[in-house]
């Protein structure tokens, strides 16, 4: 049997297309180990046995026992205890946490896939020292997770930080009904400031990725796509600002690679926030993609850095 350390950290954090595995030591916050492997699509049963193989994989690599915490594409209700709102279906409806427990013979912690990535920012990453940070996900989805004094908020619905489904605010008449979502509602922020919201907005069948390699070349029109992406931006982030007041919000996912974002966005928010001066920072992510299962290791506490 291997011994529990009272330092490792092992997050997973389960995608739609792979899953990843990361040991932390948490005294020093250094990876240890990494491992990578396809997700089972469609297979409940599947998943419980991929990350139970990936736990014990890293645990007999180092020869020590860890904590799991576990980022996925959702969250679990407080009310039932089985998963709601996630894009991974197969999984909706069970007791996630309770099997991976059983499979995994101790607690494990799960918590949506932006709070973890805004917890691994503010733990040991662009938020670092921060007292408040808000988290976004700027990816085929919308999402977001807030963190006060080095822990997630967490409320009574386990949403906190969605606000990729509350509608665009101050919208133009351009911008009204808005595209439709799939949560049913129609002008939802995640329609706008997704990658495909940023595709659908160009039009011409191009990915959002080409739609910002194309205004790098100097195209006209996907240029001011991507003004009206900023500006959209801006006033989303803006009523983030007005409710919780960050210190700092880092941004995450594809489109957290665009440069401009971060000169751009914070010179439009001031018109919108209620305030004189708008002294938040916006930040890109300091640990890229790995921020997700590095968040989900955090959710067990570790020792301050060394």
């Amino acid at each position: 049997m291997i011994a529990a350390s009272p330092s490792l950290r092992i997050g997973i954090d389960l995608g739609g297309t792979k899953t990843e595995a990361i040991a932390i030591e948490g005294a020093s916050h250094r990876e240890v180990a990494r491992r990578r492997v396809p997700t089972p699509k469609g297979d409940y049963a599947g998943t419980v046995r991929t990350i139970k193989a990936l736990v014990e994989g890293l645990e007999a690599e180092l020869g020590a026992a860890g904590t799991v915490g576990i980022g996925i594409p959702g969250t679990v209700s407080p009310r039932t205890g089985l998963v709601k709102n996630a894009n991974s279906t197969w999984l909706i409806g069970r007791p996630f946490d309770g099997d991976l427990a059983a499979a995994l013979a101790r607690p494990v912690r799960l918590a949506n896939d932006a709070d973890c990535f805004a917890l691994s920012e503010a733990t040991d990453g662009a938020g670092s020292g921060a007292a408040t940070v808000f988290g976004v996900i700027l990816g085929t989805g919308v999402g977001g997770g807030i963190v006060v004094h080095g822990r997630l908020l967490a409320g009574p619905n386990a949403i906190a930080g969605e606000w990729g489904h509350n509608p665009l605010p101050w919208p133009a008449d351009t911008e009204r009904p808005g595209p439709q979502c799939y949560c049913g509602k129609r002008g939802c922020i995640e329609t706008f400031l997704s990658g495909p919201g940023l595709a659908h907005d160009f039009g011409g069948g191009l990915n959002a990725r080409e739609v910002c390699m194309l205004a790098e070349s100097g195209d006209e029109s996907a240029e001011a796509a991507l003004a009206r992406y900023e500006d959209r931006l801006a006033r989303a982030l803006a009523t983030i600002i007005d409710v919780i007041d960050p210190h700092v919000v880092v941004l995450g996912g594809g489109l957290s690679a665009l440069p401009r974002l971060y000169e751009n966005v914070p010179r439009r928010w001031g018109r919108w926030v209620f305030s004189d001066s708008v002294d938040t920072l916006l930040k890109p992510p300091a640990h890229g993609d790995s921020s997700g299962v590095r968040g989900a290791a955090w959710l067990w506490p570790g020792p301050s850095p060394a």
